[in-house]
């Protein structure tokens, strides 16, 4: 009887040894905790001379993605693909900016001279001590529908023309009853055309364009500047139904004014905030955190790895160090880094991350069979308890 006992104590211990062993040579490819690379030519999106494609291990579940390593020619690439897009939004804003025409709601200041009695006829007008920010300056009004009623002249259709134009026409419209009227026409009040600027600003609102071409930097100047948490890097424009990301610190760095980028009527010009494009830093660092960007809006690998208080020095395998981007838009990106050396660490420097990019960094082989083994220790007790007591 005695031998039976020990021969199933001796089985169970015996069990337990291989159940560590299987496992533990298992744990470097437990789903979510490991990712293998393994290199992978594919000429059709990356070359030799720019980078190298790997392919990762996935389970059926999962999509095969490639693997992009890390290196000085695939920065290049990045920062002339940046510069290209700034590049083409600074062209689309730095057009000739328009001259003001008039549109419902603008009130205008007409003056026919040598006669005054025409003056009593003023449309809807204010004194200095009631008047209020909505209120109309005292003045012709144009009506919603672009028209202007004026004495003798009757009513003129003046929306969308200049004030030299509605000049020529009342002039002409008031030849047919005095002679050689002089009329000046002056604006009063600028209530039609409007642009919007919201989020990170010190004042959001609407902003009434005026004569004077208003440029990107007026406008931010007139919401009272930037909040403390705007991310300058994040300003998104939408014009005509198109929504258009401004960078003003890539316009800087190209030498491109933000004074010469002219705003429309019905722009809406959004700043967004540094919380809103934090990345995600997790694995085997001494922090796990969510990196904010600076107040410049840029933020890299070695910045983001600074805030999480750099990698686990007694955990982490530095050299596989990930980051994930675009899991949401469809069209996922993985890229790799070696950091075992210090020299990796001027690419971490310059590899400019985006928002809500996952910064991986994995652990060693020796951290991922003690962890396996921690989880196997209680099972061993048991089987070795079950035994002295089957004895």
């Amino acid at each position: 009887m005695s031998a039976v006992i020990q021969t199933s104590f001796g089985w169970r211990l015996g069990a337990a040894m291989a159940a560590v062993v299987l496992l533990s040579s298992a744990c470097a490819v437990a789903p979510g905790m490991r990712m293998e690379t393994r290199e992978v030519r594919d000429a059709t999106t990356v070359s030799t001379d720019v980078a190298l494609a790997l392919q990762a291990g996935a389970t059926a579940g999962t999509p095969d993605i490639a693997i992009t390593e890390v290196n000085a020619a695939l920065l290049s690439q990045l920062a002339q693909s940046r510069r290209q897009q700034q590049s083409q939004l600074s062209q689309l804003l730095s057009g000739a900016p328009r001259a003001y025409t008039v549109g419902p709601g603008d009130v205008l200041q007409i003056v026919v001279w040598d006669h005054p009695e025409l003056a009593a006829a003023l449309g809807s007008s204010q004194t200095a001590s009631s008047a209020r920010a909505g209120d109309p300056q005292a003045g012709f009004v144009v009506d919603q529908n672009g028209g202007l009623n004026f004495p003798y002249a009757g009513s003129l259709h003046v929306a969308g023309l200049r004030t030299d134009e509605i000049q020529q026409h009342l002039s002409a419209a008031l030849a047919k009853y005095f002679v050689k009227p002089q009329v000046t026409v002056r604006m009063a009040s600028y209530r039609a055309s409007q642009v919007y600027v919201d989020g990170a600003v010190h004042t959001p609102g609407a902003l009434a364009l005026n004569d004077v071409p208003m440029s990107l930097y007026d406008a931010l100047s007139r919401a009272g500047g930037f909040s403390e948490t705007a991310d300058q890097s994040d300003l998104v424009l939408v014009r005509d139904g198109q929504s258009y990301r401004v960078s003003l610190t890539q316009l800087l760095a190209q030498g491109v004014s933000p004074a010469r980028l002219y705003l429309q009527a019905g722009d809406w010009l959004r700043v967004a905030s540094r919380d809103e494009n934090d990345v995600y830093v997790m694995g085997e660092v001494n922090r796990p955190v969510s990196a904010i960007p600076r107040k410049t809006g840029r933020i890299t690998l070695a910045d983001a790895l600074s805030q999480a208080g750099s990698v686990n020095a007694a955990t982490a395998d530095a050299a596989q160090m990930f980051v994930i981007r675009g899991s949401l838009s469809g069209s996922p990106e993985v890229f790799h880094l070696d950091g075992r050396s210090p020299v990796a660490m001027l690419l971490a420097k310059d590899f400019e991350l985006q928002p809500k990019d996952v910064v991986y960094v994995d652990g060693s082989g020796l951290v991922r069979f003690n962890r396996v083994l921690s989880l196997l220790m209680p099972l061993i007790s048991t089987g070795l308890t079950a035994g002295v007591i089957a004895k």
